[in-house]
């Protein structure tokens, strides 16, 4: 049975693990971004047609990005990781605002059954960041 003083006693723990799964999680749309607009970069860049277009169509990208945005809409279980690109919405990804679990969205309101990634364990986040890409490919169960 938990006491009131060890309620207060575990709660700033609490609060620090809550606060880094929030930043953790906004590293993850940083790095969504990222492996977007690198993608982009990259279709301009091999792009032979029309050369002058692609040449503007980088130097815009390097100057002002792109036109899709990755941001968390939070929940009262979950952080939805959302993106907006263009004029269209979706839902990227969950992460369980206590457990720093990832999961696959199954809806716009709800996640799929299966923890992909663990935010809070180093290893699964570096793994996570690095393999993550902006459609969502790293989300499916191998």
């Amino acid at each position: 049975m938990t006491t009131f003083a060890d309620f207060v006693e575990s709660k700033p723990m609490k609060d620090e693990q809550v606060s880094n799964i929030e930043h953790y999680t906004v590293m993850l749309c940083d790095a969504l971004y990222m492996h977007k607009k690198s993608q982009e970069l990259k279709y301009h860049t091999l792009a032979t047609d029309s050369p002058d277009y692609h040449d503007r169509r980088i130097a815009e990208i390097n100057d002002n990005g792109i036109d899709t945005e990755f941001y968390i809409q939070s929940g009262r279980k979950y952080h939805k990781v959302m993106m907006r690109d263009h004029n269209s919405r979706s839902v990227h990804c969950f992460v369980d605002k206590e457990t720093g679990d990832v999961y696959k969205p199954a809806s716009i309101k709800a996640p799929a059954k299966g923890v992909r990634y663990n935010l809070l364990d180093e290893t699964q986040r570096n793994y996570c960041y690095a393999k993550c890409d902006w459609a969502g490919g790293y989300l499916y169960l191998r």
